[in-house]
């Protein structure tokens, strides 16, 4: 397994000088593009950053968490799992830092770890996905894409239920 790397760069180079192809150049061209791509990118990392910190400062996330708790009741859906549920879409890593508290608090094999395990597994960071890939090549207007993938978040979620429920 640790020889992945060294064979693949072996392969790469072995056929470009089958290609013929002047690898450094190439090399030297892909990394020239790689920073153009990333300054195209840094304003919306640096945008979407402060939008998450905003959020979570200002209060909003457990806004929005504490206006889900009753639709989590009648839905018979543990409470612990919204904040997670709620934050899934915009942040990758706030989403783990909650399944850690989870796994922390109640178990990784308790009703709420499960529901957690399977949509941490299940869901995207879409939110996070759509500004990113959107934003870097320029596009302004999502159309459906962010319904859409939010759309499929919250399947993931009413899926992760069921999963735990009735399969696990």
């Amino acid at each position: 397994m640790e020889l992945i790397v060294p064979i693949s760069v072996g392969f790469i180079l072995l056929f470009g000088m089958i290609k013929k192809t002047k690898i450094f150049d190439a090399f030297i061209e892909g990394a020239i593009e790689g920073m153009h791509t990333l300054y195209m990118i840094i304003p919306t990392i640096t945008g979407l950053v402060v939008a998450v910190e905003m959020l979570q400062k200002s209060g909003a996330i457990d806004l929005v968490c504490k206006m889900a708790e009753p639709l989590a009741d009648f839905f018979n859906f543990p409470k612990e799992i919204v904040p997670m549920a709620v934050l899934r879409p915009v942040s990758g890593s706030g989403a783990t830092a909650l399944l850690t508290n989870i796994f922390e608090n109640y178990g990784p094999d308790s009703f709420p770890g499960q529901i957690a395990s399977v949509l941490a597994g299940s869901s995207e960071t879409t939110i996070y996905a759509v500004t990113m890939y959107f934003g870097s090549v320029g596009i302004t207007k999502t159309r459906h894409t962010l319904w859409v993938g939010l759309l499929a978040d919250l399947t993931a979620l009413v899926m992760s239920i069921v999963t735990v429920k009735f399969v696990l």
